[in-house]
């Protein structure tokens, strides 16, 4: 797929440690997959925190390149140097609201790979939508946001739509656009687990409404 693919995710190692270089690299080029949901009024601050959140990291990275080598040691230095008011803070605060990004884009995306759908309207992607939000993002978000979001919904685009917008305007076949899809998932959803992972073990999970 013309915008998921553009950019090859390396492979997750054995031990699960995330290359933060090769990761923001990576990441840098899926903002745009929220210009192609449209509803700008929810989904530009969604590519914008996403944008704001791998710019902070990158920061951080840049700094000191040895040192912050994965993202694991991104979260252990910054735990050290912050002391009690780590994980609120630095690239790791900026991380946990990435992954929540990244993981609303993927469960989506996920669900129309999985053909789920509303029987009545198959072309529309609320079903998928509102799946990916109760999953990834609504528990962190206030009454107000939530609200903006449910409206939202309304306003998506149709499934055609949205392949056609992920292949960059050009008309693909419905099945080649899935195994588009399948084959970024199967890419990123081990990293994304990973990281997931690591923030539990480490403790570096905070649960404040936006």
């Amino acid at each position: 797929m013309a915008l998921l693919l553009e950019h090859e995710f390396k492979p997750l190692p054995a031990d699960k440690q995330v290359e933060t270089l090769p990761f923001l690299e990576a990441v840098a080029h899926l903002p745009p997959f929220f210009d192609c949901l449209g509803t700008p009024i929810v989904y530009s601050p969604v590519k914008a925190d996403l944008t704001g959140n791998i710019k902070k990291i990158r920061a951080v990275y840049d700094s000191n390149p040895a040192k912050f080598k994965t993202l694991q040691n991104i979260l252990e230095v910054e735990k050290e140097m912050h002391g009690s008011a780590w994980p609120k803070t630095g690239a790791t605060l900026a991380l946990m609201w990435l992954k929540r990004g990244l993981k609303f884009m993927l469960v989506l995306l996920q669900s129309i790979s999985d053909g789920e759908r509303d029987e009545e309207h198959p072309n529309l992607i609320r079903v998928n939508a509102m799946k990916a939000y109760e999953i990834a993002l609504k528990k962190y978000h206030g009454w107000m946001l939530q609200k903006l979001f449910m409206g939202s919904v309304y306003a998506l685009p149709y499934k055609s739509d949205l392949l056609k917008a992920l292949e960059k305007g050009k008309e693909v076949k419905e099945e080649e656009s899935i195994e588009k899809i399948h084959q970024f998932l199967s890419r990123v959803t081990p990293i994304l687990d990973a990281i997931y992972e690591m923030y539990t073990k480490m403790n570096a999970e905070l649960s404040y409404k936006a």
